[in-house]
């Protein structure tokens, strides 16, 4: 599936004059009514998770979902449930520079303040964080 995005060039084009052989980005008819726009095809990709390798001291970890209601069976709103600061995940895969205690398959609790999420096209939620920035093996 594809989608589009326009992005705004500031005018001129180019700070400095440039001497080659392209013909002028004004000569070129833009896409859409937009002036000053340029069309961009992007294409999400799906990445299967186990085959994508962090490199040094990062960690691809699988995130639980959270709780989306109690467990008497009350609604939490939206806002309570972003409030959690702590995570808890499956470790998916581990970069080179990883010690041995964490490894693939192992539960760990980290923060999400340093975390950084990233789609990779599946339903499961992913994200990179630092072995430093794991606070907890989870037995």
């Amino acid at each position: 599936m594809a989608t589009s995005t326009f992005v705004s060039l500031p005018k001129p084009f180019f700070a400095f004059p440039v001497k080659t052989n392209t013909p002028a980005l004004a000569n070129h008819k833009l896409l859409g009514s937009r002036r000053g726009c340029l069309r961009v095809e992007a294409v999400s990709t799906k990445w299967e998770p186990t085959k994508v390798v962090p490199q040094a001291d990062r960690v691809l970890v699988r995130l639980e979902e959270l709780a989306q209601t109690t467990s008497g069976g009350v609604l939490l709103p939206k806002a309570a449930v972003k409030f959690e600061r702590y995570l808890t995940g499956e470790v998916v895969s581990v970069g080179s520079e990883v010690g041995q205690q964490v490894g693939p398959g192992k539960k760990v609790l980290f923060s999400d303040v340093s975390a950084y999420e990233v789609d990779l096209g599946t339903g499961a939620k992913h994200c990179f964080c630092k072995e430093s920035d794991l606070l907890a093996l989870v037995e």
